[in-house]
């Protein structure tokens, strides 16, 4: 089936989103791996990204760990330092798509107070056609609902949309609903198959 519109993910598709290495340059490898072996942050971003106030659940989780609670903070007093930085062959693609006529919209998992400050720091983030943020929405991938209120917004069939992220269970979700789906892992892999489909020339995939 012909792709009418093509979905990206945002982490580690359009920006870095990989704490880990910012808290190895800030507090060394050894600290940080102590952080992330003691607090569950991924948890705790998961909390925001499915609707959790961000500074709020940011300072409960400082609050429950106090022997962390400085670097905890970092997440909401250095929210701009730790997601970046942007990938800047993925902001060619979108860039590429749109100016070739192929909608291309954002399905993210993300807070609804921190995704205004990536925003803010990168321009690329309002060019979407259409932007899914889970923490607005309050519901994440990879449960079926959010894909299901995708198509239900944008009225493509699961069959015309194309979509992108780097979490296997993500793309399981769905293909599972019939989406076209990309594992990504490089963005020059990703071009090639946009290219393969026919959706942009090999010269503006560069």
């Amino acid at each position: 089936m012909r792709v009418e519109a093509v979905i990206f993910d945002i982490g580690n598709v359009l920006i870095r989103w990989q704490p880990e290495l910012y808290f190895d340059e800030k507090i060394g490898e050894a600290r940080s791996k102590a952080l992330f072996d003691a607090v569950d942050l991924h948890g705790m971003m998961v909390r925001i990204d499915k609707g959790g106030v961000f500074a709020q659940v940011v300072e409960d989780t400082a609050r429950d760990n106090p022997d962390w609670s400085e670097e905890i903070l970092l997440f909401r007093d250095d929210w701009c330092g730790i997601a970046k930085p942007e990938l800047p062959h993925s902001v060619r693609l979108l860039r590429a798509l749109r100016n070739a006529g192929v909608p291309v919209f954002a399905l993210s998992n993300f807070g609804a107070e921190n995704f205004p400050m990536s925003k803010a720091q990168f321009p690329f983030l309002k060019e979407f056609d259409r932007r899914y943020i889970s923490g607005e929405m309050r519901m994440v991938k990879p449960d079926a609902e959010i894909y299901e209120a995708v198509e239900r917004d944008c009225g493509i069939p699961p069959g015309g949309l194309l979509f992108a992220d780097d979490r296997q269970d993500n793309v399981e979700a769905a293909a599972a609903r019939g989406w076209q789906t990309h594992l990504f892992t490089d963005p020059a892999l990703f071009a090639e198959d946009l290219v393969g489909r026919g959706l942009l020339k090999k010269d503006d995939a560069q």
